[in-house]
């Protein structure tokens, strides 16, 4: 008699419905998770809910503001730009050092995946785009064989999970952001570094703007230093 398929445990099934509404603009920034609305949509306690917070506030997507309790960690733009200024500097680090030329079974494996992104564009599943995107991203800069840096560059892009909604609501960056992966994966066939890096960098643009934008038709301008 086959095994029963091992059930994930109710906290880190909640942390990840909310990590994707996050994701996919269901819930916006600075919005309140409350915790007894939690029990009463997963149908738990709040043992489950607490736990499940606690996990998303370590990812930096929800935080705890004494007397309001926890909210959907609302990124002002300076933190965008300061977030996205380093994990520039840190993907054009690990494209820098993938060892060329790349093995055929390692850009099999990204054509593999940027057919799920690309099948994923075309039917408007963003869930899927967002998790083929990601799986595309740690197998590209996995390349680099650095652990460190891939682990740097995997937490930085968690504290800004809840942005990408924002670019993905325009069908033209979706197709942009398609083309590039497969210029990259081009760019990987032909040991092409300096494209590559060039790629990476813009492709990284499309995001913070987006947010950027929406974030000041919702709380106003602000005065911005240069992020360095």
């Amino acid at each position: 008699m086959p095994a029963s398929p091992v059930r994930e445990p109710a906290a880190v099934i909640i942390a990840k419905r909310i990590e994707e509404d996050i994701v996919l603009g269901r819930r916006l920034p600075r919005e309140r998770l409350v915790e007894q609305d939690l029990c009463d949509l997963f149908e738990t306690h709040r043992g489950d809910v607490r736990l499940a917070l606690f996990e998303l506030e370590k990812k930096g997507l929800v935080e705890r503001i004494p007397n309001r309790g926890a909210l959907v960690r609302g990124l002002t733009p300076q933190e965008v730009m300061e977030i996205y200024a380093v994990r520039e500097e840190l993907e054009v680090m690990a494209v820098r050092i993938i060892p060329f030329p790349v093995h055929g079974k390692a850009i099999e494996r990204l054509e593999q995946l940027q057919r799920q992104h690309t099948s994923a564009v075309a039917s408007g599943d963003l869930l899927t785009v967002f998790y083929s995107n990601l799986s595309f991203h740690r197998v590209l800069y996995g390349l680099c064989g650095n652990a460190c840096l891939i682990e740097t560059i995997d937490l930085l892009a968690q504290k800004v999970y809840g942005i990408r909604s924002y670019s993905n609501a325009f069908p033209e960056q979706l197709d942009r952001a398609r083309r590039d992966h497969l210029e990259m994966i081009k760019a990987l066939r032909g040991s092409r570094r300096d494209d590559l890096v060039a790629l990476t960098r813009r492709h990284l643009k499309p995001s913070p703007e987006a947010y950027i934008k929406a974030y000041e038709r919702r709380f106003g301008k602000a005065d911005l230093a240069p992020a360095h």
